[in-house]
């Protein structure tokens, strides 16, 4: 063998030799590592391994998870009760900062009333010294209606000593409400001073009397009473409905904690746009379809503070053609609480008579058809006989 095949076959040997130690070096730092790592691959086929394994960290998951979201929600829950809690609060005091507004407001109203009083050389109504009384009921009358005056004073309306014990003791003021004519001190306002001289019940107004005027009417009454009298309530009624006064003292006693009372029987009728028809409203357009809850004109009351309030702002208020439109006009805006009381609407008999029976007596009686009494002058006694509720209620009651 020659020097050159030797050498060739050296060099094939060790090649030889290096890729056996190469591969088990290889190896050997396979296994060193997977040592190193604690790791050892898991063969696919062993399945129920790798399912054990991953159901329990799920288990583990779904713990903390849940966990997690439970007090996530409780502590949105506390957040949501003190958010909620605190706005409870702050709206609370909103409204009781509104009412509390509302009856400085009032209270300012009837200041300004009795500065102007002052200011004009009206006699100043001392509250300390002028007597209370606990309701006012001012009984619309007009001048061509002397037989319905006539027909009230001979039912429910107490008269001559009576009335004055009915004043002095219960503190129960009744007049008549009457206005002028158009010519001050002509034959129509002669006759009511002479009417007003034989029986001593009338208010008049500074006002000229005219059916389209109601609601300049019921203004100024409103304003002329609570100027004479101090009073709980005002009335203003009919002369051609009949009334039980005990009741009606009854039923406003059970309202006199409330402030800005607005008694009476609400209805929200249509309003009446076309020319010609009974209760027609010229500004129709201001209303819609139908009005807003008012109580009916036959009779009504309201409290002291909303009658201070018609008379400091009797200049501004504005007149619609149908008073009682134009009352629960006034009052839009206010924090007025207005009671519907079906009492102070009945019918005549025989509604009333059974309502009387079953032991409801009504505050006040008409017809719906006749806005009144229809034919009151001859059927107000019959009214009065079946659905009165006896002389001896009014002075038997405790107001």
């Amino acid at each position: 063998m020659s020097l050159k095949s030797r050498g060739v076959a050296e060099r094939t040997s060790r090649s030889v030799v290096s890729q056996k130690w190469s591969l088990l070096l290889c190896l050997g730092s396979f296994c060193a590592g997977m040592l190193f790592t604690t790791r050892m691959w898991i063969i696919p086929e062993i399945k129920g391994g790798i399912a054990r394994t991953t159901t329990v960290d799920a288990k583990r998951l779904k713990l903390v998870s849940e966990g997690c979201i439970t007090k996530f929600y409780k502590d949105v829950k506390l957040v949501s009760q003190d958010i909620f809690g605190k706005v409870s609060k702050t709206n609370n005091a909103i409204q009781t900062l509104d009412k509390t507004i509302s009856n400085l407001e009032m209270e300012l109203a009837a200041a300004k009333a009795e500065q102007e009083s002052l200011l004009s050389g009206a006699p100043i109504s001392d509250s300390t010294t002028k007597r209370k009384y606990f309701m006012v009921i001012g009984i619309n009358t007009a001048f061509s209606s002397r037989k319905r005056r006539d027909s009230v004073r001979a039912t429910w309306m107490p008269q001559g000593e009576k009335r004055r014990k009915l004043e002095e003791e219960k503190g129960i003021i009744i007049r008549f409400v009457i206005g002028h004519g158009a010519t001050v001190g002509g034959i129509l306002d002669r006759a009511i001073e002479a009417e007003d001289k034989k029986h001593g019940d009338f208010l008049r107004l500074d006002h000229i009397e005219g059916y389209l005027e109601l609601s300049a009417k019921t203004k100024t009454y409103f304003a002329t009473a609570v100027n004479l009298w101090d009073a709980e309530y005002y009335i203003k009624v009919d002369d051609d409905v009949h009334v039980n006064i005990a009741t009606l003292g009854e039923t406003l006693a059970r309202h006199r904690k409330k402030p800005r009372i607005y008694i009476g029987c609400m209805k929200s009728g249509p309003v009446l746009s076309r020319k010609g028809v009974r209760y027609h409203e010229p500004e129709y357009w201001k209303f819609g379809d139908k009005y807003f809850r008012h109580a009916t004109g036959q009779i009504y009351a309201i409290s002291k503070d909303l009658a201070t309030y018609i008379s400091v702002n009797q200049h501004v208020l504005h007149k619609y053609t149908n008073e009682d439109v134009s009352l629960g006009a006034w009052f839009i805006g206010l924090d007025v609480q207005h009671i519907d009381d079906r009492r102070l609407c009945c019918g005549t008999p025989p509604d009333c008579e059974w309502k009387a029976q079953a032991g409801n007596i009504c505050v006040a009686s008409f017809d719906w058809t006749c806005s009144g009494i229809c034919r009151s002058v001859d059927r107000i006694k019959e009214v009065h006989r079946r659905c009165g509720e006896g002389e001896n209620a009014l002075w038997k009651a405790a107001f």
